[in-house]
Protein backbone atom coordinates (compact mmCIF):
# COMPACT_ATOMS: atom_id res chain seq x y z
CA UNK A 1 0.00 0.00 0.00
CA UNK A 2 2.81 2.41 0.91
CA UNK A 3 4.57 1.73 -2.39
CA UNK A 4 1.47 2.64 -4.37
CA UNK A 5 1.07 5.87 -2.42
CA UNK A 6 4.58 7.26 -2.32
CA UNK A 7 6.15 5.66 -5.36
CA UNK A 8 8.42 2.72 -5.88
CA UNK A 9 11.70 4.64 -5.51
CA UNK A 10 10.86 5.93 -2.02
CA UNK A 11 9.55 2.49 -1.06
CA UNK A 12 12.82 0.86 -2.08
CA UNK A 13 14.75 3.48 -0.11
CA UNK A 14 12.67 2.85 3.02
CA UNK A 15 13.11 -0.89 2.69
CA UNK A 16 16.84 -0.40 2.28
CA UNK A 17 17.02 1.68 5.47
CA UNK A 18 15.06 -0.91 7.46
CA UNK A 19 17.20 -3.73 6.04
CA UNK A 20 20.51 -2.07 6.86
CA UNK A 21 19.31 -0.93 10.29
CA UNK A 22 18.15 -4.41 11.30
CA UNK A 23 21.29 -6.08 9.93
CA UNK A 24 23.64 -3.81 11.83
CA UNK A 25 21.62 -3.86 15.05
CA UNK A 26 21.42 -7.66 14.99
CA UNK A 27 25.20 -7.88 14.67
CA UNK A 28 25.75 -5.39 17.50
CA UNK A 29 23.34 -7.13 19.88
CA UNK A 30 24.83 -10.55 19.20
CA UNK A 31 28.40 -9.30 19.58
CA UNK A 32 27.62 -7.48 22.85
CA UNK A 33 26.00 -10.60 24.31
CA UNK A 34 28.91 -12.84 23.32
CA UNK A 35 31.50 -10.31 24.50
CA UNK A 36 29.72 -9.87 27.83
CA UNK A 37 29.45 -13.60 28.47
CA UNK A 38 33.07 -14.36 27.56
CA UNK A 39 34.40 -11.46 29.63
CA UNK A 40 32.27 -12.24 32.66
CA UNK A 41 33.19 -15.93 32.48
CA UNK A 42 36.84 -14.93 32.92
CA UNK A 43 35.98 -12.54 35.76
CA UNK A 44 33.46 -14.77 37.54
CA UNK A 45 35.30 -15.81 40.72
CA UNK A 46 31.98 -16.56 42.45
CA UNK A 47 31.08 -19.18 39.79
CA UNK A 48 27.75 -17.55 38.95
CA UNK A 49 27.97 -18.87 35.39
CA UNK A 50 28.06 -22.68 35.11
CA UNK A 51 31.07 -24.37 33.55
CA UNK A 52 28.99 -25.17 30.47
CA UNK A 53 29.76 -21.61 29.31
CA UNK A 54 33.27 -22.78 28.46
CA UNK A 55 31.82 -23.75 25.07
CA UNK A 56 32.04 -20.07 24.12
CA UNK A 57 35.80 -20.57 24.05
CA UNK A 58 35.52 -23.58 21.77
CA UNK A 59 34.00 -21.51 18.94
CA UNK A 60 37.03 -19.19 18.86
CA UNK A 61 39.16 -19.76 15.77
CA UNK A 62 42.55 -20.79 17.18
CA UNK A 63 41.09 -22.96 19.99
CA UNK A 64 38.83 -24.60 17.39
CA UNK A 65 41.84 -25.14 15.14
CA UNK A 66 43.95 -26.61 17.96
CA UNK A 67 41.23 -28.97 19.17
CA UNK A 68 39.88 -29.71 15.66
CA UNK A 69 36.36 -29.11 16.99
CA UNK A 70 34.56 -26.24 15.24
CA UNK A 71 37.24 -25.34 12.72
CA UNK A 72 35.35 -26.71 9.71
CA UNK A 73 32.27 -24.76 10.80
CA UNK A 74 34.35 -21.57 11.18
CA UNK A 75 35.77 -21.97 7.67
CA UNK A 76 32.35 -22.64 6.16
CA UNK A 77 30.84 -19.61 7.91
CA UNK A 78 33.64 -17.41 6.57
CA UNK A 79 33.22 -18.74 3.03
CA UNK A 80 29.48 -18.12 3.27
CA UNK A 81 29.18 -14.85 5.23
CA UNK A 82 32.66 -13.30 5.27
CA UNK A 83 34.55 -12.25 8.39
CA UNK A 84 31.51 -12.46 10.68
CA UNK A 85 33.79 -14.15 13.21
CA UNK A 86 35.94 -11.02 13.52
CA UNK A 87 32.99 -8.66 14.01
CA UNK A 88 30.69 -10.83 16.10
CA UNK A 89 32.47 -13.75 17.80
CA UNK A 90 36.02 -12.57 18.49
CA UNK A 91 36.17 -10.78 21.89
CA UNK A 92 39.32 -8.88 20.90
CA UNK A 93 37.61 -7.59 17.76
CA UNK A 94 34.57 -6.50 19.76
CA UNK A 95 36.86 -4.88 22.34
CA UNK A 96 38.37 -2.77 19.54
CA UNK A 97 34.88 -1.78 18.36
CA UNK A 98 34.00 -0.65 21.89
CA UNK A 99 37.16 1.44 22.14
CA UNK A 100 36.48 2.94 18.70
CA UNK A 101 32.89 3.77 19.69
CA UNK A 102 34.10 5.49 22.90
CA UNK A 103 36.68 7.48 20.94
CA UNK A 104 33.95 8.71 18.59
CA UNK A 105 31.70 9.75 21.47
CA UNK A 106 34.45 11.62 23.28
CA UNK A 107 36.07 13.27 20.25
CA UNK A 108 35.72 17.05 20.01
CA UNK A 109 35.13 16.85 16.28
CA UNK A 110 33.45 14.17 14.25
CA UNK A 111 35.81 11.26 13.73
CA UNK A 112 36.23 10.01 10.17
CA UNK A 113 38.19 7.14 8.73
CA UNK A 114 39.75 7.01 5.29
CA UNK A 115 40.92 4.36 2.90
CA UNK A 116 44.48 3.07 3.29
CA UNK A 117 46.20 0.39 1.20
CA UNK A 118 46.72 -3.03 2.74
CA UNK A 119 50.14 -3.81 4.20
CA UNK A 120 50.23 -7.28 2.72
CA UNK A 121 53.92 -7.99 3.25
CA UNK A 122 53.60 -7.27 6.96
CA UNK A 123 50.33 -9.19 7.28
CA UNK A 124 51.55 -12.34 5.57
CA UNK A 125 54.96 -12.01 7.16
CA UNK A 126 53.46 -12.12 10.66
CA UNK A 127 51.29 -15.10 9.71
CA UNK A 128 54.28 -16.89 8.20
CA UNK A 129 56.49 -16.35 11.23
CA UNK A 130 53.67 -17.46 13.54
CA UNK A 131 53.08 -20.65 11.55
CA UNK A 132 56.78 -21.53 11.37
CA UNK A 133 57.28 -20.84 15.07
CA UNK A 134 54.31 -23.05 15.91
CA UNK A 135 55.55 -25.90 13.70
CA UNK A 136 58.91 -25.79 15.46
CA UNK A 137 57.27 -25.91 18.89
CA UNK A 138 57.73 -22.22 19.73
CA UNK A 139 54.09 -21.78 20.75
CA UNK A 140 54.66 -18.51 22.58
CA UNK A 141 54.42 -16.55 19.31
CA UNK A 142 50.95 -17.95 18.56
CA UNK A 143 49.97 -17.36 22.18
CA UNK A 144 50.99 -13.71 21.97
CA UNK A 145 49.15 -13.00 18.71
CA UNK A 146 46.06 -15.23 18.95
CA UNK A 147 43.25 -12.70 19.60
CA UNK A 148 41.27 -14.92 21.98
CA UNK A 149 44.32 -15.85 24.06
CA UNK A 150 45.50 -12.23 24.15
CA UNK A 151 42.07 -11.09 25.32
CA UNK A 152 41.96 -13.85 27.93
CA UNK A 153 45.32 -12.82 29.39
CA UNK A 154 44.26 -9.18 29.35
CA UNK A 155 41.05 -10.01 31.22
CA UNK A 156 42.52 -12.49 33.71
CA UNK A 157 45.63 -10.49 34.56
CA UNK A 158 44.49 -6.85 34.28
CA UNK A 159 40.70 -6.61 34.45
CA UNK A 160 40.06 -9.34 37.05
CA UNK A 161 42.14 -7.77 39.87
CA UNK A 162 40.27 -4.49 39.31
CA UNK A 163 36.96 -6.36 39.27
CA UNK A 164 37.82 -8.09 42.56
CA UNK A 165 38.88 -4.81 44.15
CA UNK A 166 35.48 -3.42 43.16
CA UNK A 167 33.84 -6.42 44.80
CA UNK A 168 35.75 -5.81 48.04
CA UNK A 169 34.75 -2.14 47.98
CA UNK A 170 31.09 -3.10 47.60
CA UNK A 171 31.48 -5.62 50.42
CA UNK A 172 32.76 -2.89 52.73
CA UNK A 173 29.87 -0.58 51.84
CA UNK A 174 27.14 -3.24 52.06
CA UNK A 175 28.46 -4.80 55.29
CA UNK A 176 28.33 -1.38 56.98
CA UNK A 177 24.54 -1.63 56.48
CA UNK A 178 24.47 -5.24 57.75
CA UNK A 179 24.00 -6.52 54.21
CA UNK A 180 26.28 -9.46 53.44
CA UNK A 181 25.48 -10.02 49.77
CA UNK A 182 29.18 -9.62 48.91
CA UNK A 183 32.21 -11.20 50.56
CA UNK A 184 35.89 -10.28 50.68
CA UNK A 185 38.24 -12.03 48.27
CA UNK A 186 42.01 -12.16 48.08
CA UNK A 187 43.26 -9.79 45.37
CA UNK A 188 46.70 -10.51 43.94
CA UNK A 189 48.49 -10.61 40.61
CA UNK A 190 48.91 -14.04 39.04
CA UNK A 191 52.43 -13.11 37.95
CA UNK A 192 54.28 -9.88 37.25
CA UNK A 193 55.32 -10.96 33.75
CA UNK A 194 51.79 -11.89 32.69
CA UNK A 195 50.42 -8.68 34.18
CA UNK A 196 52.95 -6.61 32.22
CA UNK A 197 52.21 -8.50 28.99
CA UNK A 198 48.45 -8.18 29.57
CA UNK A 199 48.74 -4.48 30.32
CA UNK A 200 50.91 -3.86 27.24
CA UNK A 201 48.39 -5.78 25.11
CA UNK A 202 45.59 -3.62 26.46
CA UNK A 203 47.49 -0.38 25.88
CA UNK A 204 48.81 -1.19 22.39
CA UNK A 205 45.62 -2.64 20.93
CA UNK A 206 43.51 -0.04 22.73
CA UNK A 207 45.62 2.81 21.31
CA UNK A 208 45.46 1.44 17.76
CA UNK A 209 41.68 1.02 18.03
CA UNK A 210 41.29 4.52 19.47
CA UNK A 211 43.26 6.14 16.65
CA UNK A 212 42.81 3.86 13.65
CA UNK A 213 39.95 1.41 14.23
CA UNK A 214 40.67 -2.15 13.16
CA UNK A 215 44.37 -1.72 12.37
CA UNK A 216 45.40 -4.56 14.68
CA UNK A 217 42.95 -6.99 13.06
CA UNK A 218 44.01 -6.16 9.52
CA UNK A 219 47.75 -5.71 9.97
CA UNK A 220 49.04 -7.85 12.84
CA UNK A 221 46.48 -10.50 13.77
CA UNK A 222 47.30 -13.82 12.03
CA UNK A 223 43.69 -14.99 12.39
CA UNK A 224 42.50 -11.84 10.62
CA UNK A 225 44.93 -12.43 7.76
CA UNK A 226 43.89 -16.06 7.33
CA UNK A 227 40.16 -15.34 7.51
CA UNK A 228 40.69 -12.32 5.26
CA UNK A 229 42.08 -14.61 2.58
CA UNK A 230 39.05 -16.90 2.88
CA UNK A 231 36.57 -14.01 2.92
CA UNK A 232 37.67 -12.95 -0.56
CA UNK A 233 35.75 -15.98 -1.79
CA UNK A 234 32.70 -15.62 0.48
CA UNK A 235 29.24 -15.76 -1.05
CA UNK A 236 27.77 -12.82 0.89
CA UNK A 237 29.73 -9.56 0.81
CA UNK A 238 29.20 -5.84 1.16
CA UNK A 239 28.98 -4.93 -2.53
CA UNK A 240 28.98 -1.65 -4.42
CA UNK A 241 26.46 -1.04 -7.18
CA UNK A 242 28.67 1.01 -9.50
CA UNK A 243 25.65 2.40 -11.38
CA UNK A 244 24.22 3.99 -8.21
CA UNK A 245 27.50 5.02 -6.56
CA UNK A 246 28.41 8.71 -7.06
CA UNK A 247 31.89 8.53 -5.44
CA UNK A 248 30.84 10.69 -2.49
CA UNK A 249 33.13 8.73 -0.13
CA UNK A 250 30.72 8.86 2.82
CA UNK A 251 30.89 5.10 3.26
CA UNK A 252 34.70 5.18 3.51
CA UNK A 253 34.57 7.66 6.40
CA UNK A 254 32.58 5.13 8.45
CA UNK A 255 34.76 2.13 7.58
CA UNK A 256 36.92 1.33 10.63
CA UNK A 257 38.75 -1.29 8.58
CA UNK A 258 39.80 1.43 6.07
CA UNK A 259 39.09 -0.95 3.22
CA UNK A 260 36.61 1.01 1.01
CA UNK A 261 38.21 2.78 -1.96
CA UNK A 262 35.42 5.12 -3.07
CA UNK A 263 37.16 6.70 -6.10
CA UNK A 264 37.72 3.26 -7.62
CA UNK A 265 34.47 1.79 -6.24
CA UNK A 266 36.24 -1.21 -4.72
CA UNK A 267 36.31 -2.94 -1.36
CA UNK A 268 39.27 -4.90 -0.03
CA UNK A 269 37.37 -7.96 1.14
CA UNK A 270 40.42 -9.40 2.88
CA UNK A 271 40.11 -6.57 5.42
CA UNK A 272 36.32 -6.06 5.55
CA UNK A 273 34.99 -7.39 8.87
CA UNK A 274 31.31 -7.11 7.92
CA UNK A 275 30.44 -4.61 10.63
CA UNK A 276 27.81 -3.04 8.31
CA UNK A 277 28.57 0.49 9.53
CA UNK A 278 28.88 1.66 5.93
CA UNK A 279 25.48 0.35 4.78
CA UNK A 280 23.34 2.86 6.63
CA UNK A 281 25.46 5.83 5.53
CA UNK A 282 25.03 5.43 1.77
CA UNK A 283 22.38 7.87 0.52
CA UNK A 284 22.32 6.35 -2.93
CA UNK A 285 21.47 2.80 -1.79
CA UNK A 286 24.59 1.69 -3.63
CA UNK A 287 25.81 -0.63 -0.87
CA UNK A 288 24.26 -3.94 0.02
CA UNK A 289 25.19 -7.14 1.80
CA UNK A 290 24.20 -9.67 -0.80
CA UNK A 291 25.32 -12.34 -3.21
CA UNK A 292 26.97 -11.09 -6.46
CA UNK A 293 25.06 -8.34 -8.27
CA UNK A 294 24.35 -8.85 -11.94
CA UNK A 295 25.45 -5.32 -12.76
CA UNK A 296 28.45 -5.41 -10.51
CA UNK A 297 31.73 -4.46 -12.06
CA UNK A 298 34.10 -7.37 -11.68
CA UNK A 299 37.31 -6.14 -10.20
CA UNK A 300 40.27 -8.39 -9.77
CA UNK A 301 42.85 -7.82 -7.17
CA UNK A 302 46.12 -7.54 -9.04
CA UNK A 303 48.22 -7.75 -5.92
CA UNK A 304 49.49 -11.20 -5.04
CA UNK A 305 49.68 -12.53 -1.55
CA UNK A 306 53.15 -13.24 -0.33
CA UNK A 307 53.97 -15.65 2.40
CA UNK A 308 57.23 -14.76 4.17
CA UNK A 309 59.25 -17.70 5.37
CA UNK A 310 61.42 -16.59 8.25
CA UNK A 311 63.47 -18.90 10.44
CA UNK A 312 63.42 -18.47 14.19
CA UNK A 313 66.53 -19.44 16.11
CA UNK A 314 65.68 -20.11 19.69
CA UNK A 315 68.16 -21.27 22.23
CA UNK A 316 66.06 -20.49 25.27
CA UNK A 317 66.63 -22.45 28.41
CA UNK A 318 65.40 -21.98 31.95
CA UNK A 319 67.77 -19.66 33.82
CA UNK A 320 69.72 -21.39 36.60
CA UNK A 321 70.78 -18.31 38.50
CA UNK A 322 67.90 -18.47 40.99
CA UNK A 323 68.36 -22.20 41.52
CA UNK A 324 72.05 -21.74 42.29
CA UNK A 325 71.28 -18.93 44.76
CA UNK A 326 68.76 -21.15 46.52
CA UNK A 327 71.27 -23.99 46.82
CA UNK A 328 73.83 -21.66 48.41
CA UNK A 329 71.28 -20.37 50.93
CA UNK A 330 70.12 -23.91 51.71
CA UNK A 331 73.66 -25.18 52.29
CA UNK A 332 74.33 -22.29 54.69
CA UNK A 333 71.25 -23.24 56.70
CA UNK A 334 72.09 -26.97 56.67
CA UNK A 335 69.14 -27.62 54.37
CA UNK A 336 68.62 -28.70 50.78
CA UNK A 337 66.86 -26.65 48.13
CA UNK A 338 63.26 -27.58 47.32
CA UNK A 339 63.49 -26.11 43.82
CA UNK A 340 61.67 -28.43 41.41
CA UNK A 341 63.54 -29.30 38.24
CA UNK A 342 60.56 -30.31 36.11
CA UNK A 343 57.52 -27.98 36.03
CA UNK A 344 54.10 -29.44 36.73
CA UNK A 345 51.56 -29.31 33.93
CA UNK A 346 47.81 -29.41 34.77
CA UNK A 347 46.20 -32.84 35.24
CA UNK A 348 45.04 -34.23 31.90
CA UNK A 349 47.72 -32.50 29.83
CA UNK A 350 49.27 -35.90 28.95
CA UNK A 351 52.83 -34.57 28.77
CA UNK A 352 54.76 -31.35 28.79
CA UNK A 353 55.38 -31.77 25.05
CA UNK A 354 51.66 -32.21 24.27
CA UNK A 355 50.70 -29.34 26.56
CA UNK A 356 53.17 -26.87 25.08
CA UNK A 357 52.22 -27.84 21.53
CA UNK A 358 48.51 -27.10 22.10
CA UNK A 359 48.32 -24.36 24.75
CA UNK A 360 48.01 -20.76 23.51
CA UNK A 361 47.98 -19.21 26.99
CA UNK A 362 44.39 -17.97 26.98
CA UNK A 363 44.43 -18.34 30.82
CA UNK A 364 40.83 -19.53 31.02
CA UNK A 365 41.96 -22.47 33.16
CA UNK A 366 43.97 -20.06 35.33
CA UNK A 367 40.94 -17.83 35.83
CA UNK A 368 38.54 -20.71 36.59
CA UNK A 369 40.78 -22.84 38.86
CA UNK A 370 38.89 -22.94 42.19
CA UNK A 371 42.05 -23.78 44.16
CA UNK A 372 44.17 -21.03 42.54
CA UNK A 373 47.05 -23.42 41.87
CA UNK A 374 47.45 -22.54 38.19
CA UNK A 375 49.68 -19.59 37.39
CA UNK A 376 51.26 -18.30 34.17
CA UNK A 377 54.79 -19.62 33.76
CA UNK A 378 57.70 -17.27 33.34
CA UNK A 379 60.68 -19.36 32.24
CA UNK A 380 59.74 -22.68 33.81
CA UNK A 381 59.06 -24.17 30.36
CA UNK A 382 61.73 -22.07 28.67
CA UNK A 383 61.09 -19.07 26.45
CA UNK A 384 58.83 -21.04 24.12
CA UNK A 385 56.39 -21.82 26.95
CA UNK A 386 56.30 -18.38 28.51
CA UNK A 387 52.80 -17.51 29.90
CA UNK A 388 51.54 -21.10 29.59
CA UNK A 389 49.93 -22.26 32.86
CA UNK A 390 51.92 -24.31 35.34
CA UNK A 391 51.00 -25.63 38.77
CA UNK A 392 52.15 -23.86 41.95
CA UNK A 393 51.11 -24.74 45.50
CA UNK A 394 51.71 -21.43 47.27
CA UNK A 395 48.00 -20.62 47.78
CA UNK A 396 46.43 -24.06 47.79
CA UNK A 397 46.58 -27.56 46.39
CA UNK A 398 44.85 -29.34 43.52
CA UNK A 399 41.50 -30.60 44.79
CA UNK A 400 41.36 -34.39 44.55
CA UNK A 401 37.93 -34.35 42.85
CA UNK A 402 38.34 -31.19 40.74
CA UNK A 403 38.36 -31.48 36.93
CA UNK A 404 37.61 -27.86 36.00
CA UNK A 405 40.78 -27.10 34.00
CA UNK A 406 40.21 -30.00 31.61
CA UNK A 407 36.52 -29.14 31.28
CA UNK A 408 37.12 -25.53 30.24
CA UNK A 409 40.27 -25.88 28.08
CA UNK A 410 39.23 -25.02 24.49
CA UNK A 411 42.44 -26.15 22.76
CA UNK A 412 42.78 -29.77 23.80
CA UNK A 413 45.94 -28.88 25.75
CA UNK A 414 44.26 -30.21 28.90
CA UNK A 415 42.00 -33.17 28.17
CA UNK A 416 38.81 -33.58 30.22
CA UNK A 417 38.99 -36.19 32.98
CA UNK A 418 36.35 -37.97 35.01
CA UNK A 419 36.77 -37.93 38.78
CA UNK A 420 37.88 -41.55 38.67
CA UNK A 421 40.53 -40.75 36.04
CA UNK A 422 41.65 -37.70 37.99
CA UNK A 423 42.19 -39.85 41.11
CA UNK A 424 44.76 -41.91 39.21
CA UNK A 425 46.41 -39.16 37.12
CA UNK A 426 49.91 -38.56 38.39
CA UNK A 427 51.07 -35.09 37.30
CA UNK A 428 54.05 -35.27 39.65
CA UNK A 429 55.65 -37.25 42.46
CA UNK A 430 56.33 -36.31 46.03
CA UNK A 431 59.93 -35.76 47.14
CA UNK A 432 60.89 -35.87 50.82
CA UNK A 433 64.00 -34.04 52.09
CA UNK A 434 64.70 -35.34 55.57
CA UNK A 435 67.25 -32.62 56.38
CA UNK A 436 64.55 -29.94 55.94
CA UNK A 437 61.88 -31.65 58.05
CA UNK A 438 61.19 -29.98 61.41
CA UNK A 439 60.96 -33.44 63.02
CA UNK A 440 64.60 -34.04 62.03
CA UNK A 441 65.89 -30.51 62.59
CA UNK A 442 63.95 -29.35 65.64
CA UNK A 443 62.94 -32.62 67.28
CA UNK A 444 59.27 -31.70 67.30
CA UNK A 445 56.27 -33.67 66.04
CA UNK A 446 54.38 -32.64 62.90
CA UNK A 447 52.62 -34.95 60.44
CA UNK A 448 50.78 -32.16 58.57
CA UNK A 449 51.81 -33.60 55.19
CA UNK A 450 50.39 -37.02 55.99
CA UNK A 451 47.12 -35.55 57.25
CA UNK A 452 46.57 -33.69 53.97
CA UNK A 453 47.50 -36.52 51.59
CA UNK A 454 44.34 -37.95 49.96
CA UNK A 455 46.07 -41.20 48.87
CA UNK A 456 48.36 -41.66 51.89
CA UNK A 457 51.42 -41.54 49.65
CA UNK A 458 52.91 -39.82 52.70
CA UNK A 459 52.64 -41.79 55.92
CA UNK A 460 54.28 -41.37 59.29
CA UNK A 461 56.73 -43.98 60.59
CA UNK A 462 58.67 -44.17 63.89
CA UNK A 463 61.74 -41.95 64.05
CA UNK A 464 63.28 -41.53 67.53
CA UNK A 465 62.30 -40.37 70.99
CA UNK A 466 58.69 -41.30 70.25
CA UNK A 467 58.53 -39.08 67.17
CA UNK A 468 57.35 -40.09 63.72
CA UNK A 469 58.72 -38.88 60.40
CA UNK A 470 57.24 -38.96 56.87
CA UNK A 471 57.71 -41.92 54.57
CA UNK A 472 56.79 -41.63 50.88
CA UNK A 473 55.31 -44.04 48.37
CA UNK A 474 55.59 -42.42 44.93
CA UNK A 475 53.56 -45.17 43.24
CA UNK A 476 50.27 -43.97 44.75
CA UNK A 477 51.12 -40.23 44.75
CA UNK A 478 49.11 -38.12 42.27
CA UNK A 479 51.06 -34.90 42.80
CA UNK A 480 48.12 -32.90 44.17
CA UNK A 481 50.45 -30.74 46.28
CA UNK A 482 48.52 -30.97 49.54
CA UNK A 483 51.70 -31.95 51.36
CA UNK A 484 53.78 -29.19 49.80
CA UNK A 485 51.16 -26.56 50.58
CA UNK A 486 50.89 -27.37 54.30
CA UNK A 487 54.55 -28.19 55.02
CA UNK A 488 55.67 -25.71 57.72
CA UNK A 489 59.41 -26.09 57.09
CA UNK A 490 61.08 -22.86 55.97
CA UNK A 491 62.94 -21.40 54.14
CA UNK A 492 62.80 -24.67 52.21
CA UNK A 493 60.00 -27.22 52.48
CA UNK A 494 60.67 -30.79 53.52
CA UNK A 495 58.23 -32.15 50.94
CA UNK A 496 57.53 -30.87 47.46
CA UNK A 497 56.17 -32.16 44.16
CA UNK A 498 58.50 -32.85 41.27
CA UNK A 499 56.67 -32.66 37.94
CA UNK A 500 56.34 -35.55 35.52
CA UNK A 501 57.44 -34.76 31.97
CA UNK A 502 54.92 -37.42 30.92
CA UNK A 503 51.92 -37.84 33.20
CA UNK A 504 51.52 -41.38 34.51
CA UNK A 505 48.84 -43.54 36.05
CA UNK A 506 49.17 -43.84 39.79
CA UNK A 507 48.72 -47.13 41.57
CA UNK A 508 45.21 -47.33 43.09
CA UNK A 509 45.13 -46.60 46.80
CA UNK A 510 43.54 -49.16 49.13
CA UNK A 511 42.36 -48.75 52.70
CA UNK A 512 44.80 -51.35 54.03
CA UNK A 513 47.78 -49.78 52.25
CA UNK A 514 49.05 -48.21 55.47
CA UNK A 515 49.06 -51.59 57.21
CA UNK A 516 50.93 -53.16 54.27
CA UNK A 517 53.64 -50.48 54.52
CA UNK A 518 54.07 -51.03 58.26
CA UNK A 519 54.17 -54.83 58.14
CA UNK A 520 56.16 -55.36 54.96
CA UNK A 521 58.64 -52.50 55.17
CA UNK A 522 59.19 -51.98 58.88
CA UNK A 523 58.16 -55.22 60.55
CA UNK A 524 55.80 -53.98 63.25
Amino acid sequence: ISCSLVGSEMCIRDRYKVYTFMLRKARIILSVVIFGLITFYFLDFAEILPNSFHRLAHIQFVPALMSLSFIILAVLITLLLGRIYCSTLCPMGIFQDIVTWISKKTAKKKKRFRYSPARNILRWGVLGVTAIAFLFGFTVVLGLLDPYSAFGRMTANVFKPVYMLGNNLLESIFSSFNNYTFYQVDVSLLSISSFIIGLLTFLVIGFLAWKYGRTWCNTICPVGTLLGFLSRFSLFKVRIDTEKCNHCGLCATKCKASCINSPEQTIDYSRCVDCFDCLGECRQNALSYTTPLKTEKQVTDASKRRFLLAGLTTAAATPKVMAQAQNVAAAAAGMKSDKRQTPITPPGSISQEHFQAHCTSCHLCVSKCPSHVLKPAFMEYGLGGMMQPTVFFEKGFCNFDCTVCGDVCPNGAILPLTKEQKHLTQMGKVVFIEENCIVYRDGTSCGACSEHCPTQALSMIPFKDGLTIPHIDTEICVGCGGCEYVCPARPFRAVYIEGNAVQQEAKPFTDNHQEEIQVDDFGF
